[in-house]
């Protein structure tokens, strides 16, 4: 089990927004709803401590994060200099629980306005911020991030959505694939952290919401969540250019390994919610882990799944199944983080394959890859038949 994590949970919000279609039309709401019980309160995270680089207070944003921030009480310290400091400590264990309760309002360095493809998800990353208030002990931050995992949340955000526009129809994921074709160019943009768990201190994701509803364009933003606090996103004017992707995963993996996320049942409230509201929404089932009796739980799953999308009018659903992998870094870093995790990561039991720059991953070998791949296929076209799988990886 994972040591107690310090999640705050606020009093309930408002009466959800009344759920409207991609173009702006309420849509009328069904049975199943009249029955289900209001939303719980939503699992916000509080950071310990809140610092800002000098470079940070020069972005209208940048100071309107900090606003939000000290509207709820937290103070925001400034630093001397836009580098941070003050975040190891005298062992890995400190260092993380430090860095895990740090957040920090910064300015996006120059690589990461150079967008990249992100393949097989979107035609392009983008980011917002780095880093993850979440305690999931397969965390593949650990092996893509270097130094404290510190949450930085980035100020330059009007000039990162202003570049956007380059990049649109250039793409080779979606943009130029018929398979997907539909979904015009895309820019995704949870890649290193989790949109809900920061959106309450920083609003940024809500505005790119706003950015590409208004973008009058063959394009999509999407990002993906373990989070269920959707009430800002409620009502927006999207225009069907976000797709919002619930992570899920079954109950042995989301109970024992993913500390200070919502509940699984709350994440498929959130799901249900957004696609009445006329998102396209989407699943990711990540990662895909072959846990005993894995069939009976992952079935529970996507039955789940099925009962929350269940009537709800203009469905546009999608799937991303991502299998367990990790690399000899990755591990070395969660055990780090985890010492007592219980997460198998047992290279005996595991197929080593090369990344396209020769990196070493670990994954499931071909059999048991093939039986995953095939009932997951299998089961999403007779359970979930109006869903669509847009990869396997």
């Amino acid at each position: 089990m994972l040591d107690s994590v310090d999640v705050s949970r606020p009093l309930a919000p408002g009466a959800p927004a009344a759920p409207h279609s991609a173009s702006g039309e309420a849509v009328a709401t069904h049975d199943l709803d009249a029955v289900a019980p209001p939303p719980r309160p939503a699992r916000r995270w509080t950071p310990k401590r809140v610092v800002a680089t000098p470079a940070a207070y020069d972005h209208a944003h940048g100071r309107r994060i900090m606003a939000l921030v000290e509207a709820r009480g937290i103070e925001v310290e400034r630093l001397r200099g836009n580098r941070l400091t003050g975040l190891r400590g005298e062992n890995d264990r400190e260092t993380y629980a430090r860095a895990k309760a740090t957040m920090a309002i910064v300015v996006s360095p120059p690589s990461r306005r150079k967008l990249q493809p992100i393949a097989p998800s979107a035609d392009w990353r983008f980011d917002l911020a780095e880093g993850c208030p979440a305690h999931c002990q397969y965390c593949y931050l650990a092996g893509s991030l270097s130094g404290p995992p510190v949450t930085r949340v980035y100020a330059d955000l009007d000039d990162i959505l202003a570049g956007l526009g380059d990049y649109a129809g250039r793409g080779t994921i979606t943009s130029r694939r018929e398979a997907r074709r539909d979904e015009g160019t895309t820019f995704e943009a949870s890649c290193y952290t989790d949109p809900l768990a920061l959106e309450h201190l920083t609003g940024s994701w809500r505005r790119a919401v706003e950015h590409f509803g208004a973008w009058d364009a063959p394009v999509q933003l999407r990002w993906t969540t373990k989070f269920d606090d959707v009430d800002g996103f409620l009502g927006l004017p999207h225009h069907g250019r976000t797709r919002v992707r619930l992570s899920v995963n079954c109950l042995p993996i989301t109970t024992r390994v993913e500390g200070g996320t919502s509940r699984m049942e709350d994440r498929l409230t959130a799901l249900r919610r957004l696609a009445q509201d006329g998102y396209p929404v989407g699943v990711t089932i990540a990662p895909i882990i072959a846990v005993p009796d894995w069939r009976t739980h992952y079935g529970e799953l996507l039955d789940g799944i099925a009962a929350a999308v269940r009537d709800v009018p203009g469905l546009d659903l999608t799937a991303e199944l991502i299998t367990h992998r990790f690399t000899p870094g990755s591990k070395e870093v969660l055990l780090g983080w985890y010492p007592r995790t219980k997460l198998e990561m047992d290279e005996a039991s595991r197929s080593r394959k090369h990344g396209k720059f020769g990196a070493v991953k670990y994954v499931y070998p071909a059999d048991t890859m093939a039986e995953l791949r095939s009932w997951f296929h299998g089961e999403i076209a007779g359970r979930l038949p109006s869903c669509r799988v847009l990869y396997w990886t």
